[in-house]
C-alpha cells in the first residue's frame, strides 16, 4: 500500500516574486484568517449565549448551538492547515493529515444534513402543532435525537476508511486546498470501484434523502399556512426565514459542487469551497442569532 505525502494546488498560480502576486497573496490570507477568527469567536459566543441565557433554552436553539459546534468543528479541520500552507509557502500534507482533513470534513457536513432535517421537522411542529409542541419537542426528546443525529454522522468513517487503503502512486496533486471526496480517491492508482459505490449511496441516502425530507417539512408548512391569516403567515415566515437561509446557502453549494460528473467537478470546486468551509460557518451564527428583537436582546444582555 504506498502512502506518502500529497500536495494541494495553488491558490495563486504565478512566480512567486511577483510583486503583484504577493500582494493578492497577503491579502488572501488576511481575509482567510478574518473570516476564521470571525467564524470561532461568533460561533463560540452563540453556543455561550444559548448556554447561559434560560429564554434561549428552547428546542430550535438547542439545535442551533449544535449547528455552531459542527461549524467549529469544520472549519477547524481545514483553516489552521490551509493558513500554515500559504503563510510557510508550502502546499503539502501528510497522508494521515489529510486522512484525518478528510473524516473530520466529511463527517461534520454529514452530521450538518441531518441536524437541517430535525430542524425543519421542528420548524413544521411548530407550525402544525403549535399546542402541543411545546410536549412534542421536550428537553428530553431533544437530548434523545442528538447521539443519533451525531450518530449517523460518523457514515463517513467508512468512505474515509475505503480512501485509507487505497494505493497512491503519483503525482499525488489535489486539485483544492483541502482533503475531500471525489479529489483524494481521483489520485489513487487502485480501484476505487467500492468507494465510489458507497458515496453515491451516502449522495442519494443522506444528501437526496434529507433533501426531499427538508423539502416535504415546508410544503407541508405552507400547507398549513394557507389555512392562516395573513398575520400568521407573517409570524410563521420571520420563524423559517433563518433555517431557510441556511439551508439555501448550504445545498446550494453541495449541489453547485457535485451535481456534475467529477472531471467537472475539479474545475469548480475551490469557488464552492470556499463557500461552505469559510463563508457558511461566518454567517449562520448572524443569520440565526439575530432572527429577531427578541433574541438580539437575549444575546446582547450576555455580553
Amino acid at each position: 500500500m504506498s502512502h506518502c505525502s500529497l500536495q494541494h494546488s495553488s491558490l495563486v498560480k504565478s512566480k512567486p516574486r511577483d510583486s503583484f502576486v504577493l500582494t493578492l497573496l497577503s491579502l488572501y490570507i488576511a481575509v482567510s484568517l478574518c473570516l476564521y477568527l470571525i467564524a470561532i469567536l461568533s460561533n463560540s459566543f452563540v453556543i455561550i449565549a444559548i448556554v447561559v441565557h434560560l429564554p434561549l433554552h428552547t428546542p430550535m436553539y438547542f439545535f442551533i448551538s449544535n449547528l455552531a459546534i459542527l461549524h467549529l468543528l469544520g472549519i477547524s479541520s481545514v483553516l489552521p492547515k490551509m493558513l500554515e500552507n500559504l503563510i510557510l509557502g508550502k502546499n503539502t500534507i501528510s497522508f494521515e493529515g489529510c486522512v484525518a482533513q478528510l473524516y473530520t470534513f466529511t463527517f461534520s457536513g454529514s452530521t450538518e444534513l441531518i441536524l437541517l432535517t430535525v430542524m425543519a421537522y421542528d420548524q413544521y411542529l411548530a407550525t402544525r402543532q403549535p399546542l402541543h409542541y411545546v410536549t412534542m419537542m421536550s428537553k428530553g426528546t431533544c437530548i434523545t435525537l442528538m447521539p443519533g443525529v451525531w450518530g449517523i454522522g460518523t457514515n463517513s468513517l467508512i468512505n474515509t476508511l475505503l480512501v485509507a487503503q487505497l494505493d497512491f502512486c503519483g503525482p499525488n496533486l489535489i486539485q483544492n486546498f483541502l482533503c475531500e471526496i471525489p479529489l483524494v480517491p481521483a489520485l489513487s492508482c487502485s480501484s476505487t470501484y467500492l468507494s465510489e459505490i458507497m458515496v453515491y449511496m451516502a449522495d442519494i441516502i443522506l444528501g437526496m434523502g434529507n433533501f426531499l425530507l427538508v423539502t416535504l417539512s415546508y410544503y407541508l408548512i405552507l400547507t398549513v399556512l394557507k389555512i392562516q391569516g395573513s398575520a400568521g403567515k407573517w409570524k410563521a415566515f420571520s420563524t423559517c426565514s433563518s433555517h431557510l437561509a441556511t439551508v439555501g446557502l448550504f445545498y446550494s453549494t453541495i449541489i453547485y459542487t457535485y451535481i456534475e460528473p467529477s472531471s467537472a467537478i475539479r474545475k469548480k470546486t475551490k469557488p464552492a469551497s470556499i463557500m461552505y468551509t469559510l463563508v457558511t460557518p461566518t454567517l449562520n451564527p448572524l443569520v440565526y442569532s439575530l432572527r429577531n428583537k427578541s433574541d438580539h436582546s437575549g444575546i446582547l444582555e450576555n455580553c
